[in-house]
């Protein structure tokens, strides 16, 4: 029995040594993991720094500098990249005397971290949009994804609206150039095409349009059978506007150059103040129409407000194009199918103004 105990204990005794051993080993592995990662921001900051010395050398040599605004900018990035050394060595020299004290384990660990975000982007400029994103404490190994050839982003529209009617210029339509208005909101993303140029792209979303058109002459729509016509109010209107709901999915390819960050875990491309151009079209749906009248009736101010099917076409579908500067277009639209279907006369919807992509 005394054996039995004697053996025992000398394997426990070795158990609890290779124990030790082993969290020894886990801890040494730890310290020498964090001082290759002090090693590696040291040299990262030396090499940011000598890249934008060099660009300062590169805007003196092309006199858009003067030898002491040069220096100044030197010392200031010298600066800069000295305390960013001095910062992260530091938090590292704690971390590693954190690990000592604490048998290899931290007295507070960074955890991982659900964030649940409405239209944001996270640090790495990912969307966050009506849904969750997981960001990864620093124990963790967070994936940096090498190459996002797809960005997104909500697209604004705002602008003139109108009707090209079959024998009829602009210069005698039915409808108010000034107070005839389109408004659409949408979100799109942009891919792009080629792997290792971004000057080429498609851009794809939904989007929501509303497309108003305002009679001249105080008249109103009418809808009799399958026609639907122009027609005079009995008494003066303030307001006569008629409007249609579109939801419709845009395809566009763009085109223009973009401005490339690239370093050793990341390449991004980024097409803020660049010029842009845009050609495609969109397809859809009309899901609503409505007639808006104001006007005065025996002293009484009267609102109505009429929707109906109008005889519009239930196809929408068209072409479009954009051409500006970063996030403003000029913006412009036209719809292929005709307003109202046969046999009304064939009028088909054109619209004009700007496009933000924001």
């Amino acid at each position: 029995m005394k054996t039995i105990i004697t053996y025992a204990a000398i394997a426990a005794l070795i158990f609890s040594v290779q124990i030790l051993q082993a969290q020894e080993t886990k801890v040494e592995t730890k310290i020498e993991q964090l001082k290759k990662d002090k090693e590696e921001i040291i040299n990262a900051e030396k090499e940011a720094l000598r890249k934008e010395v060099e660009a300062i050398n590169e805007r003196l040599a092309k006199d858009e500098i003067t030898i002491t605004e040069a220096q100044t900018l030197k010392e200031e990035v010298a600066k800069k990249h000295a305390l960013n050394i001095e910062n992260s060595v530091a938090i590292i020299d704690n971390k590693i005397e954190l690990i000592r004290r604490n048998q290899g384990e931290a007295a507070v660990e960074n955890k991982t971290q659900v964030i649940l975000g409405i239209a944001s982007k996270d640090e790495d400029g990912e969307n966050i949009l009506f849904g969750i994103n997981i960001k990864r404490g620093e124990g963790e190994k967070k994936k940096v994804k090498y190459d996002r050839r797809t960005y997104s982003n909500f697209v604004l529209g705002v602008g003139f609206n109108n009707a090209i009617v079959d024998g009829q210029s602009l210069d005698d339509s039915d409808y108010k150039i000034a107070g005839s208005r389109f408004f659409e909101l949408g979100y799109t993303w942009t891919t792009r095409i080629f792997d290792k140029s971004n000057f080429a792209r498609i851009k794809y979303g939904i989007s929501y349009q509303s497309n108003g058109l305002k009679p001249t002459d105080n008249r109103f729509f009418v809808e009799n059978g399958d026609r639907t016509e122009l027609q005079d109010f009995p008494v003066e209107l303030k307001k006569s506007k008629f409007r249609m709901d579109n939801l419709v999915i845009p395809i566009h390819f763009e085109f223009g150059p973009s401005k490339v960050t690239e370093t050793e875990d990341k390449i991004r491309y980024s097409t803020h103040r660049q010029f842009r151009i845009g050609l495609g079209g969109y397809a859809g749906a009309n899901i609503s129409t409505r007639q808006k009248l104001k006007y005065e009736e025996n002293g009484d101010d009267i609102k109505d407000k009429i929707k109906r099917d109008y005889n519009t076409s239930d196809l929408i579908y068209g072409l479009s194009g954009y051409m500006g500067f970063g996030d403003t277009s000029l913006y412009i639209k036209y719809d292929l199918n005709p307003i109202f279907r046969d046999p009304n006369v064939e009028q088909n919807n054109i619209s004009l103004g700007l496009r933000f992509d924001l």
